[in-house]
């Protein structure tokens, strides 16, 4: 993948992009797909979970989130990314739940330890996201996690600077 940087006149050598993503609510997912389409020959993935593993209501969902991490009962991702090592960067999208990772990340993260290129946290939160990138580093355990991005930064900077 070949992008223009910043001044809009060189062209740089990027690196071959996963966006990944659990929205619970849509707003994760706008998120991705904005990403995706930003970054020329990036492949976007859904992490889903089983139908009805969470409520429409946010109050449930927390509560369910809660009982999961309580009883180490990660929900389970039900497709699992292709040829995963093709990609030299994840970027791992995912709403913030009680200042920490959703489970659904959790289980992403636990799922694609072997990967052996760099992941970066994508977050999107209602304000309350300190500590988010700590919770997300310990959950990814061994993989090699880059500065992540907050919904309300500066996409395109970030962008530029993660993806080269």
């Amino acid at each position: 993948m070949v992008l223009k940087d910043s001044r809009g006149d060189q062209d740089i050598m990027a690196k071959k992009v996963l966006v990944a993503y659990y929205s619970w609510s849509g707003t994760t997912k706008r998120l991705a797909q904005q990403i995706n389409s930003q970054v020329p020959g990036s492949t976007i993935f859904e992490i889903k979970v089983p139908d009805n593993t969470f409520s429409n209501d946010m109050n449930k969902t927390s509560d369910i989130s809660k009982r999961q991490l309580a009883n180490n009962d990660l929900p389970e991702v039900v497709e699992q990314v292709e040829k995963l090592n093709d990609y030299d960067l994840v970027l791992v999208g995912g709403p913030v739940w009680s200042g920490a990772i959703s489970t659904p990340v959790m289980s992403f993260l636990n799922d694609i330890q072997g990967f052996s290129g760099q992941v970066a946290p994508v977050y999107t939160d209602a304000g309350s996201y300190d500590g988010y990138e700590a919770s997300f580093k310990k959950s990814a355990g061994k993989l090699d996690v880059i500065k992540g991005f907050e919904g309300h930064q500066d996409l395109n900077a970030w962008l530029e600077q993660v993806t080269r």
